[in-house]
């Protein structure tokens, strides 16, 4: 038994209580690192594997760690304060090192490593006190208990208020506070241990953390200036991705997770491309559903065709829709498309949608990101596509922008042959039918899209006024390729293999690195 004094029991209780306070905040840093490398370097799965690996690892090393720590109470604390500065700047730290610096990847699990270690510090920390100042009875299952507390109320916060309350820039300096907070009271309880030093070092940490949060909107505007060359007139993340709408003179870009989604200046053709071939060749364009394609911008092609009743539009993230039809400038971009009464808004995962839906339609637009990981994929499957040509009228077809027949060939090819080898409900034995095509969209590039239907469609030949780049002139060239661009023997894929990721990756790391 230590000499130290016997530890009261509100003491006893606080130092429970911290225990629970710092699994939140560590739980959380770790979730802030795995959300800012997956907006930043893309591959949710691979990046939050990654963090926790190393996250869980070095907590180990923390606790292996903390039989040098002499002194249990200056050693819990200083650990509070590192972790308040450490944690609480990890945000802003990651995203101005994205815009300023080279190596993120380097910078990333260098804090990864600061967190896991100082966290690993808690718990046989926090043990020794309790042991050594006489409470036996709130030992390591206490400990324990409130450990795990902590990181399933951290799990649940973080998607349903943290992140859309608070924003990762601004949520990483509240819980670094909320370390300091846990230091602060700790230099109080144990004031007979702690000297001068660590006084000084809490009041810094206090000070930098709060002038960080004050200041965290600055932040957030000097990493966007980093990211962005024109102004930045809009940035919010969502518990989905991060927002940001750029504006050069009367030109307009967004991104989401910092990958370009529309430029106002060429997305007439990529809109046009993705829409028009197909409903130029329908007979019908009752009832069109869109997965995807929350700007609007799809919405907006397709209620150009007057025989229009009714357009569902399926979008995860709700900001993005109502970002576009209730704020005027953007709305403008659309035409307005999302405020009309003829379309249906769902705030749902395409997956979970297409599976409950029970609706037919004539056509039904795939206006999805990229397939970067596992998530999204799985949404470009043969399990998906199935239930999908289920939703298909006889006469209707199905398009989906596939990605870069150039830049990420096997890619592109995977999500034909993935079309093709699904089954037709309305031929037995049968395959779609299917007709991939390519546009130039400058800022993407060669951009390319897959036609597939039940029954061989007429090529295009009426269309709706107002287009500014697809005519029935140009439909032979845009099914035609270059040598460079031929289909390959790339695999289908499949939600048990995945191999479109990796075509993915691949393909334009080959390009861009």
């Amino acid at each position: 038994m230590s000499d130290a004094p016997r530890l009261k029991d509100g003491q006893t209780l606080w130092l429970l209580a911290a225990t629970f306070t710092v699994a939140v905040a560590g739980l959380v840093y770790e979730l802030i690192a795995g959300a800012v490398s997956s907006y930043l370097l893309g591959d949710s799965v691979t990046q939050f594997s990654m963090v926790i690996g190393v996250f869980m690892t070095s907590m180990g090393l923390g606790a292996w760690a903390s039989r040098y720590v002499t002194r249990a109470e200056r050693g819990f604390t200083l650990s509070q304060i590192m972790l308040g500065i450490v944690g609480g700047f990890s945000a802003p730290a990651l995203f101005l090192a994205y815009g300023y610096l080279d190596g993120l990847q380097l910078i990333l699990f260098a804090i990864v490593i600061a967190i896991g270690a100082l966290s690993g510090l808690e718990i046989p920390l926090i043990t020794r006190i309790l042991t050594e100042r006489g409470a036996m009875t709130h030992t390591l299952s206490s400990v324990l208990t409130a450990d795990y507390a902590g990181a399933l109320v951290a799990a649940v916060a973080f998607p349903l208020l943290v992140v859309p309350q608070l924003g990762l820039m601004a949520a990483s300096l509240v819980f670094g506070l909320l370390n300091l907070l846990v230091a602060g009271v700790s230099v109080w309880v144990f004031r007979d241990q702690i000297g001068w030093g660590l006084r000084a070092a809490w009041g810094f940490g206090l000070v930098a953390c709060v002038a960080g949060l004050i200041w965290a909107d600055r932040l957030v505007s000097l990493a966007d200036a980093a990211f962005f060359d024109d102004d930045v007139v809009f940035s919010e993340e969502t518990p989905y991705q991060r927002i940001v709408v750029t504006r050069w003179k009367d030109r307009y870009r967004l991104f989401l997770n910092g990958s370009i989604q529309f430029d106002t200046l060429d997305e007439h053709r990529y809109h046009e491309a993705l829409i028009h071939p197909a409903m130029a060749r329908l007979s019908r364009h009752k009832d069109v559903l869109i997965l995807g394609g929350g700007d609007g911008m799809a919405v907006r092609e397709v209620l150009r065709w007057p025989d229009v009743e009714q357009v569902t539009l399926v979008d995860l993230d709700p900001r993005v829709v109502e970002l576009f039809r209730d704020n005027g400038e953007l709305a403008a971009l659309n035409g307005g498309a999302l405020s009309d009464p003829r379309v249906k808004v769902h705030a749902e995962d395409a997956w979970t949608f297409v599976r409950d839906d029970q609706g037919s339609y004539d056509l039904i637009v795939l206006d999805l990101p990229d397939p970067q990981d596992f998530a999204v994929s799985k949404l470009y499957s043969r399990e998906f596509y199935a239930p999908l040509v289920e939703r298909v009228a006889t006469n209707g077809a199905i398009v989906s922008q596939a990605g870069s027949p150039l830049f990420a060939r096997n890619a592109f090819w995977s999500v034909v042959r993935t079309m093709a080898e699904t089954r037709n409900p309305y031929a037995v034995e049968g395959a779609l039918n299917v007709t991939p095509y390519h546009a130039y969209v400058p800022s993407f590039g060669d951009w390319g899209f897959v036609l597939a239907s039940p029954k061989v469609l007429p090529n295009p030949d009426t269309l709706p006024p107002g287009l500014k780049f697809f005519t029935p002139e140009i439909w032979p060239v845009m099914t035609t390729f270059a040598k460079d661009m031929r289909p390959t023997d790339a695999e289908a894929n499949t939600i048990l293999s995945h191999p479109l990721v990796r075509y993915y990756e691949t393909g334009w790391a080959e390009w861009m690195n």
